[in-house]
């Protein structure tokens, strides 16, 4: 039996996936949580073989979610299930420690398929995902933002939303000097030079909701 958690913040997209699980005899849905905070807490308590949990959720993002897990539950098997155009997140997130990224836009059964992979140790990479990890390992040229470290995206993201640099050392624990510090890595390597340009880079490359 595979033991399932569920995180995203809309109850339509939760209750899909469990139906869509529960319909095969070899998965159990354990728990449901609504954003990466309550995935945590819930992990901390109790286990699962394989997490599917969105990207863009309030409180804390799947991408703060993933480095945490890493720490707190380091066998559970992340599948990033999102909305967002898997060029612009999948490599990324795979390198931070997501075993495999589907888009929400795709087959539901791949759901499926994937789960029961992760379940036995292994990733799940659709085609075009695998080929944008190839790109990266040869040197090919990436989008900039693709250039961030796991903090510069966080910070990042946070910006791009209009939230204040003392408000995102608290959210992350960091000082504001050192969001200062990750704010201007993130513009050199953006080669951007204000908050806006980041909101505008952000949109047109469809990295906010």
């Amino acid at each position: 039996m595979i033991s399932i958690g569920i995180a995203d913040d809309h109850p339509m997209v939760r209750r899909g996936l469990r139906n869509l699980l529960l319909d095969h005899e070899d998965f159990a849905v354990v728990w449901e949580a609504r954003d990466g905070s309550e995935a945590i807490e819930l992990l901390r308590h109790t286990k699962v073989d394989v997490l599917i949990m969105d990207v863009n959720m309030p409180g804390r993002s799947g991408v703060d979610a993933l480095a945490r897990i890493r720490v707190c539950a380091p066998k559970v098997a992340v599948l990033i299930y999102s909305a967002y155009p898997q060029e612009q997140y999948a490599a990324l997130l795979v390198q931070f420690g997501a075993r495999g990224f589907l888009s929400k836009d795709g087959d539901p059964m791949e759901v499926v398929w994937a789960s029961r992979e992760l379940a036995l140790g292994r990733h799940y990479l659709t085609p075009a995902v695998a080929e944008l990890l190839v790109d990266h390992l040869a040197g090919k040229p990436r989008a900039p933002h693709n250039l961030l470290s796991e903090r510069e995206l966080q910070v990042f993201l946070r910006l791009a939303n209009g939230k204040r640099p003392c408000t995102i050392a608290s959210e992350l624990s960091l000082s504001i000097k050192t969001v200062s510090t990750y704010r201007a890595r993130v513009m050199t390597k953006l080669c951007l030079s204000s908050t806006s340009d980041l909101t505008y880079y952000a949109l047109k490359h469809q990295l906010l909701s």
